[in-house]
């Protein structure tokens, strides 16, 4: 493990940007979120997880997939040229990194293949950073990660006092440390003591709990948890696993044109209406249910890992505190042949 002091973070911030657009924790207009890194005025947040996921890097909130064109005897499909720059995005959490996993999962495995965001997830360098402590609304623990490394990263970063430990899990990851160890930033010698364990304050038995979804789908527990809900969509806007989207279309004149790709919700009505009018999920109960079926019963069936990774964004901004980890309690507590 090589050894970075503290105080000598901007100097290595500064040496990655150079090697492509980098994106560092910060707080922009009141919020954290991952931005482009602007040099020592780029004021790093690490203290805590950021507000905003670093999804919206890989996986923009509104974005040109094509231009066309047809009449005058021709009809063309253009693809928005987009030459990505090699991306970085330093200081990822496990939790945040785990929903990349996800994405990968639903964006670049199978027969179809999402080209945009190969092209980004391709290109990118993940430095990941443990936690120092867990928030009041964190639960990775009890979605099986851990809080202090992910091995999906290409450099995992340790919080040692005055010091971070780094340690490489990927080529990339080896790469970097080289490049830095070139200009004097990393030493072999540090206080690398274990990195205690977190304490949470919030944890959930997730044992079983997808199979025992598996024979809930009529359960009247749907309706009683769908009463409180707004269907207000910000739990599925903060989530940095949910990848719900809508394509729309901007008209520049009658014959030319572009597909426009932007976020959408499952807790909207409007997301599964379909041309004639009919929709089947007509109901607050129906779109709540397939939230919660989908993270903790369909997506671990189908890719063996659930789709919510206990960064608690959505318990901490819920407005009704529709908190899922209460979901789980309530599921494990119910009757299966109600």
């Amino acid at each position: 493990m090589m050894f970075l002091e503290k105080g000598d973070l901007h100097f290595v911030l500064d040496v990655l940007a150079g090697l492509g657009k980098l994106y560092v924790p910060a707080e922009s207009n009141g919020i954290t979120r991952f931005v482009p890194y602007g040099g020592e005025k780029t004021q790093v947040w690490l203290q805590t997880n950021t507000a905003i996921s670093p999804k919206e890097i890989l996986f923009p909130a509104t974005e040109t997939l094509y231009r066309y064109e047809t009449g005058r005897g021709k009809e063309t499909v253009k693809p928005v040229a987009d030459h990505h720059a090699p991306l970085i995005l330093f200081g990822i959490r496990s939790c945040d990194l785990q929903a990349i996993t996800c994405l990968d999962d639903v964006f670049l495995d199978g027969e179809f293949v999402d080209e945009l965001y190969r092209e980004r997830r391709e290109t990118a360098t993940i430095i990941a950073l443990s936690c120092a402590k867990a928030g009041p609304h964190c639960f990775c623990q009890s979605m099986g990660l851990d809080p202090l490394a992910h091995r999906q990263s290409d450099l995992q970063m340790y919080d040692y006092d005055q010091y971070y430990g780094l340690e490489a899990n990927s080529d990339r990851g080896r790469l970097l440390l080289e490049t830095l160890e070139k200009h004097d930033l990393l030493s072999v010698s540090g206080r690398e003591n274990p990195v205690p364990a977190l304490e949470f304050a919030l944890e959930v038995e997730t044992e079983g709990i997808t199979e025992k979804l598996t024979g809930m789908f009529e359960h009247p527990l749907w309706e009683e948890v769908a009463s409180k809900c707004l269907n207000c969509g910000i739990c599925t806007y903060l989530c940095p696993a949910c990848h719900c989207f809508d394509i729309s279309e901007k008209l520049d004149n009658a014959h030319c044109g572009s597909k426009i790709r932007c976020w959408d919700s499952c807790m909207f009505s409007g997301y599964t209406r379909m041309a004639g009018g009919h929709n089947p999920r007509p109901g607050k109960r129906e779109r709540v249910r397939e939230r919660f079926m989908h993270k903790l019963c369909y997506f671990p069936q189908r890719y063996g890992k659930y789709l919510c990774t206990g960064c608690g964004r959505c318990l901490a901004k819920c407005p009704v505190g529709l908190e899922i980890t209460k979901i789980m309690e309530l599921v494990k507590e119910v009757e299966n042949d109600a």
